[in-house]
């Protein structure tokens, strides 16, 4: 595909369709755009696409939303391309370290085998910016992190990614700090962390180590958190109070954090307050039987929140397909969110924010200067995508095709 074309009947969003002032439906239009150099140059709505000698490629009437960002998985530790094997019993964090620690390097697949098998699975489904962690501890020292980024650096002209050094077996319990130092050097984005209270035994000295490594690296930081109530509540503030020290506003994500779910509503306002002072993200998988973040409220209290698949077919779950867009519709059964503003809604968890219409219904993506960044879906809306988990049939990124299909338009057309 050249770095200049037209896509030619595309459909659009333009607007909600409103009955006794509530959101019934969304109306939307057909239009031509033009791509330059990786950007929506032009919009043709409703008119002949003006003449061109420049290609032109015909979404056939599928309807364009802006393409997908994964934004927690694990690449280095799927099984996918792997025998059927369902998750082995284990004992907590700790227990279930110990299954992966032997369970891992007796795969017939490398871990770059297994990274690319599932990168061009997010990739089919429409995610093109993934945010990945990657295991560092000392039995493995930095071999997860070489053969992922290798996979990545292949994949750079098709998808945008960070990369976490996450200490899965624990900073402190492991020992891994100096690992963690090595992983930023080679390439890493982000500091990672797990349970600080529990796995590594000292919350205040292991967040104070993540800390210390991210100002070191001028990095962010995106901390594993499962405890519950207090326990996770208390990591919580203090990891706040400590980004606000540290300079580090805007650059902590924090993921999990189950405990927002159980705390009394008093104290998840007072954590949301530090939360949206301290810029930090929370990031959650949409777990069915474990309390989770109240995503209604901490949007209502000014907190991000995004969503990710988290495992995908590894030694922790058996479970899920590399289709984030399929947990924006868990997240919108989670919460009851049925009605067709609240589905349209549910896209921005995994859009980094990015939708078709803002909340009063006026078109605010794409528009010219947008990087082409999306997907074209068998859907009429983004509430039907989201409740549908409708297909994706061609996927692009910075402009280029990096998924699905298009055909070769032969001919001018008319709206």
């Amino acid at each position: 595909m050249q770095s200049s074309y037209w896509l030619t009947r595309v459909r659009l969003e333009s607007g909600f369709q409103l009955e006794e002032g509530q959101v019934m439906g969304t109306t939307t239009e057909l239009a031509h755009i033009h791509i330059e150099q990786g950007v929506i140059t032009e919009i043709v709505r409703g008119g002949k696409l003006p003449e061109t000698i420049e290609p032109m490629w015909d979404a056939e009437e599928l309807l364009l939303l802006p393409s997908l960002t994964e934004k927690h998985v694990h690449l280095d530790k799927t099984l996918m391309g792997t025998r059927w094997q369902a998750v082995r019993p284990a004992a907590g964090v700790p227990g279930r370290c110990e299954v992966e620690k032997q369970v891992l390097p007796s795969l017939p697949l490398s871990v770059e085998e297994r990274a690319e098998k599932l990168l061009r699975t997010l990739l089919g489904y429409g995610s093109t910016n993934v945010r990945t962690h990657v295991d560092i501890y000392p039995e493995a020292g930095l071999s997860n992190l070489e053969g992922v980024e290798q996979v990545l650096l292949a994949h750079r002209n098709q998808l945008s990614y960070e990369i976490v050094a996450f200490p899965q077996h624990g900073l402190l319990r492991s020992g891994a700090a100096g690992l963690v130092k090595d992983a930023m050097r080679q390439g890493a984005n982000l500091v990672g962390g797990v349970d600080p209270a529990t796995v590594d035994g000292d919350m205040e000295r292991s967040l104070q180590a993540m800390v210390e490594i991210a100002v070191m690296f001028e990095a962010g930081i995106d901390l594993h958190l499962h405890d519950a109530g207090e326990v996770g509540a208390g990591t919580i503030q203090r990891l706040a109070e400590l980004t606000l020290e540290a300079g580090l506003v805007g650059k902590v994500a924090v993921s999990h954090a189950f405990s927002l779910g159980d705390i009394e509503p008093a104290r998840l306002k007072e954590l949301s307050a530090l939360l949206q002072e301290a810029g930090i993200t929370i990031i959650t998988s949409v777990p069915l039987r474990r309390a989770m973040p109240p995503v209604p409220e901490l949007r209502q209290y000014g907190v991000d929140v995004a969503v990710g698949c988290d495992n995908i077919y590894d030694t922790w779950q058996p479970f899920g397909n590399g289709d984030v867009l399929e947990r924006a519709g868990r997240l919108a059964e989670r919460f009851g969110w049925s009605s067709e503003f609240k589905l349209s809604r549910a896209l921005q968890y995994v859009t980094d924010g990015r939708l078709p219409l803002d909340d009063d219904g006026h078109p605010i993506w794409p528009k010219a200067g947008d990087r082409a960044d999306m997907m074209l879906v068998q859907a009429g809306c983004s509430a039907e995508a989201v409740a549908r988990r409708s297909a994706r049939k061609a996927v692009f990124y910075n402009g280029k095709l990096v998924a699905g299909q298009v055909h070769r338009s032969s001919q001018l057309s008319s709206l």
